[in-house]
């Protein structure tokens, strides 16, 4: 992980103790995230929280940052391990909070021996707590643990606070609108992804297993800097991509098949996700290349309808009238357009919607419903207005299982097209246009192998 620029997560701090004062002021209290043993004495590799990453850029577990809007000025505490020189002959450096407060901008930082400690002080006449709400049993104990330290102090005027909010419908917002720092790093990510895809191409051939396809990923991944995966990689040959979510990653693949691909890498704490749909001997056969065009026509359709002032279902609706159309065309469903999308016929072969938010987490967090407007009796919020600095995926697909009713040429096609897009003013940026989509590119990235 590279190291990570300061002013980004101090400029956050500040933008939510603001956040909280307009609310008449309050103590947030963000953990990062616990590790996690993998089996007797080892442990997988450590991944901070999002949230607490998102206002800390600490790398460390055993963290907690403590943002007290109180005051003239806000201040921003880090809790972090000490300095241990024997646990880091085993296991790295530890900053220790004398190095970390200056290294990553924090008003002070101490001992996260001193949490229980240090905690009721600082909650003691808070107005409010902000902490992420049944987040965990554990830190939910701890909070409840500090709260009745503080009312243990009411006979000599220390008041606990009356409120508690759940800090991450503030950060939830703030996350939602990318700044100029976390959309340098998500174009880092999609490149690094984007040239991960080239290379599985380039290395698709009938005869070898889906893993070894998954192991070109994964070793561009890592040789560009990325510490893992920002999810489990899908590698799926023929009737394997018309499982969404297919994990085992071990089959065969054979000549006549098409390989789907939906990976990305994570960096710096940011997702990547591609994917991307192309035959395993090089060429698309006839209705292969028929059911992918309609795809990719459905995704063009859908990026066009990417733009600030636009609902975030546009995209999907734009999509899915695409893909009826085709389906209808080719003979996988039957009647009009509307008729297939009002009955919703075409969701026996697209199952899932058109995109989700991305950022820190692939499936990124953010209302999806506009939280400015009111439902209208009897219905639904209306849906997200997309705005500039918004990151979200554009992944339509065909998924056709075998069945006696469907045709024989289309059975055990599955084809997804996905790619990442940041909301600019007057439509979006593709982060991840180096992949090539049009059947034509693939099949010349192929022969040239």
């Amino acid at each position: 992980m590279t190291e990570p620029t300061m002013t980004p997560f101090r400029n956050r701090r500040l933008k939510l103790a603001e956040q909280m004062r307009a609310r008449g002021g309050g103590v947030a209290v963000v953990a990062t995230a616990p590790e996690v043993p993998r089996n007797r004495d080892t442990t997988y590799p450590f991944r901070a929280d999002s949230y607490f990453w998102y206002l800390s850029g600490f790398p460390e577990p055993e963290a907690v940052v403590v943002v007290d809007a109180r005051g003239a000025e806000p201040r921003s505490i880090l809790f972090c391990r000490d300095k241990n020189e024997e646990r880091e002959i085993w296991d790295g450096l530890r900053f220790g909070p004398a190095a970390a407060e200056v290294r990553f901008g924090f008003d002070e930082a101490k001992s996260i021996g001193t949490l229980d400690e240090e905690m009721p002080k600082l909650l003691a006449d808070a107005p409010a707590v902000y902490h992420p709400l049944a987040a965990s049993p554990e830190a939910d104990a701890a909070m409840q643990r500090w709260l009745a330290a503080v009312r243990g102090q009411a006979r000599a005027g220390v008041s606990a606070p009356a409120a508690a909010w759940d800090v991450r419908a503030l950060l939830d917002e703030m996350r939602l609108v990318k700044d100029a720092h976390e959309v340098d790093i998500m174009r880092r990510a999609a490149r690094i992804s984007a040239q991960a895809h080239v290379r599985a191409m380039k290395a698709t051939a009938p005869g070898r297993r889906e893993y070894e396809i998954e192991a070109e990923l994964l070793h561009e991944f890592r040789r560009q800097g990325s510490p893992f995966p920002a999810y489990g990689s899908i590698v799926a040959a023929g009737a394997n991509a018309c499982v969404l979510h297919y994990r085992e990653n071990d089959a065969t693949m054979r000549d006549g098949e098409l390989l789907l691909i939906d990976a990305g890498c994570e960096l710096d704490g940011y997702a990547s996700d591609i994917t991307r749909t192309w035959p395993v001997g090089g060429r698309f056969s006839g209705p292969q290349r028929e059911l992918y065009d309609i795809v990719l026509a459905s995704q063009a359709a859908a990026i066009a309808a990417t733009k600030p002032g636009a609902r975030f279902t546009d995209p999907h609706d734009a999509a899915v009238r695409v893909l009826a159309q085709g389906m209808i065309d080719c003979g996988l469903v039957q009647g009009t357009v509307d008729g297939a999308i009002e009955s919703g016929a075409y969701r026996r072969f697209y199952m899932h919607r058109t995109g989700h938010w991305l950022g820190m987490d692939v499936h990124d967090c953010g209302d999806y419903r506009e939280p400015g407007e009111v439902a209208p009796a009897g219905g639904d919020k209306p849906w997200r207005v997309l705005r500039p600095g918004m990151v979200l995926t554009v992944e339509p697909g065909i998924y056709v299982r075998a069945a006696d009713d469907v045709p024989e040429a289309y059975r055990d096609i599955g084809i997804r097209i996905e790619d990442d897009a940041l909301v600019i003013e007057g439509g979006c940026e593709i982060l991840t246009g180096d992949v090539p989509k049009v059947a034509a590119d693939i099949e010349a990235l192929m022969r040239a192998r």
